[in-house]
């Protein structure tokens, strides 16, 4: 609901977040209709060259049958490869010898006395 439309190219992002979710499900919900797309041209192709191009019909139907499968996976990759590279982490050193432990005296801290003598 931006009121003034952008134009012109996106401007370089300087962070390493990854783009929200409604983003990401858009992206997704293309990727999977334009697989099915394709699913139902070979679908069409097949049924339309059974009989003149066997050959041809059978590619279709083997594309057909597989291209669901691949959609389901190439949709549901969308969120975890968007994630971009994470900073390497410097390796903690070994300690060779454990930290020096201080024993603690126990303190006991009294409230304020009051003079209720007087």
């Amino acid at each position: 609901m931006n009121p003034t439309p952008r134009h012109g190219p996106r401007p370089a992002s300087i962070t390493r977040a990854r783009p929200g979710l409604s983003q990401d499900v858009r992206g997704r919900q293309r990727r999977y209709l334009a697989a099915m797309l394709v699913r139902t041209a070979c679908v069409v192709v097949m049924a339309t060259t059974w009989n003149r191009w066997p050959a041809l019909a059978v590619c279709a139907l083997a594309g057909g049958l597989v291209i669901p499968y691949v959609a389901v996976v190439a949709a549901q990759a969308g969120w975890g490869r968007q994630r971009g590279t994470r900073p390497v982490l410097a390796p903690v050193p070994a300690r060779e010898e454990p930290a020096v432990r201080v024993p603690l005296e126990p303190t006991l801290i009294l409230p304020p006395q009051h003079d209720t003598a007087a």
